[in-house]
């Protein structure tokens, strides 16, 4: 009982930071969507951002345990599967996308632990160096191609997501009035879809690295966030996703209080 209840608060705590760091990435995206602002980041950014504030390595420490947190909470959804006691296949690829899940969010935790401790690493290119050793594989450009358009999916799952509100579903409703479910909802989808648009993004970046053979084109999401206000209307587009991921920051904490986690 009292393993569960840890699990329960790690898992709580990890929603909150999450929702922290992309509330970042969203408000630094924000001047650029209104045109005042030259450069967007992505998650690894938004913890470069927090470490420079006044108590920048305590706050930081505290969004490193709770992304620890959340990782251990993803990985206990993918090999416990404590919400859903079945083995069909969407239920696995599912389980396959929260271990998927733990693994970046625990390398999201490691990366504030180096810089709380110092270290900046080598954040900045792994993605091309991964994307050139699959372009080097025989089929490489198949492969990478394959890559891409597996994320362009999970940016399309999640626009579905948002426009069915199946979300809901893990909501405490008996603990929220009328009104915090309707905002949660609205929030919740607006959020949600925004997150499927920089997916779909980043997908699609990813394909034209194949297409391309030129791992340069691989991007993370603050460089597909920079890729969108380079296109026409794109500086309008991205002051709506910002204020989306925005909403994805806000949803992400009603999460931390009110969805329903079962151990």
């Amino acid at each position: 009982m009292a393993v569960n209840l840890w699990i329960e608060r790690l898992a709580r705590f990890g929603y909150a930071a999450k929702g922290g760091v992309y509330f970042i990435v969203g408000l630094l995206a924000l001047p650029v969507g209104f045109g005042i602002g030259s450069k967007t980041t992505g998650t690894s950014g938004a913890l470069q951002t927090i470490i420079t504030q006044p108590f920048g390595k305590f706050l930081l420490s505290v969004v490193a345990f709770g992304l620890i947190g959340y990782a251990i909470w993803r990985f206990t959804q993918a090999f416990i599967d404590p919400e859903h006691q079945n083995t069909d296949a969407k239920r696995v690829v599912q389980r396959l996308g929260y271990a998927l899940s733990g693994l970046s969010y625990t390398g999201l935790a490691l990366t504030a632990v180096q810089l709380v401790v110092g270290s900046e690493g080598n954040n900045s290119s792994w993605r091309q160096d991964w994307t050139a050793r699959l372009l080097a594989q025989p089929f490489g450009q198949w492969l990478v191609g394959i890559v891409g358009a597996i994320v362009l999916g999970v940016g399309f799952s999640y626009v579905y997501r948002a426009y069915t509100a199946e979300f809901r579903e893990r909501f405490k409703l008996d603990e929220m009035t009328n009104a915090q479910v309707k905002w949660a909802t609205r929030i919740g989808r607006f959020g949600i879809a925004a997150r499927g648009i920089a997916f779909g993004i980043i997908g699609l970046l990813v394909i034209q690295a194949a297409v391309q053979s030129d791992p340069d084109e691989v991007q993370g999401l603050g460089g597909a966030l920079q890729t969108l206000a380079q296109e026409t209307l794109g500086q309008w587009i991205l002051g709506v996703v910002a204020v989306g991921l925005v909403a994805y920051a806000i949803h992400m904490l009603v999460l931390a209080r009110y969805r329903r986690i079962i151990i």
